[in-house]
């Protein structure tokens, strides 16, 4: 992920955090960023509260990120008014305009995991970028592969 700080500046986020042991490593380590996950079918889904309260040993030194996948609004609106992330990262199948509803809504910034193993996917990605996304690429499996 580029940061803002410069053109290529390679910054470290750690996602699926569960625990307070989990949190001051990735924070000692010097993440950018720690992510909670809040999608039911991940083995790491944490409740908003329960990372609210990890958050706070990370607050100030790393940017708290929101990990989900296809949100409705009333997660965005529980998860800004419990955690307060810095950014929401969007694993799903939401569209650039989703993305800049979504940071609106919120006013956190947006960050759209990118599913690439082609160039169309890399060409796609540009329309996250214009709706004002950061861009995180994911690999995936090429078809006809084993996934």
């Amino acid at each position: 992920m580029s940061g803002s700080s410069g053109h290529g500046t390679v910054l470290a986020k750690i996602c699926g955090l569960t625990t307070a042991e989990a949190v001051g490593a990735a924070v000692a380590g010097g993440a950018a960023f720690v992510g909670f996950v809040f999608f039911a079918g991940s083995p790491r889904d944490i409740a908003p509260e329960s990372a609210r309260r990890l958050a706070q040993a990370a607050r100030g030194k790393a940017k708290i990120v929101a990990v989900t996948v296809d949100p409705d609004d009333a997660l965005i609106d529980r998860l800004s008014a419990i955690l307060g992330p810095d950014l929401i990262q969007l694993h799903g199948g939401e569209t650039p305009a989703r993305a800049r509803d979504i940071a609106g809504r919120s006013g956190a910034e947006v960050i759209k995991a990118v599913a690439v193993s082609t160039q169309a996917d890399l060409d796609g990605a540009a329309d996250y970028e214009a709706a004002g996304a950061r861009l995180m690429f994911d690999a995936k499996a090429p078809a006809g592969s084993p996934a």
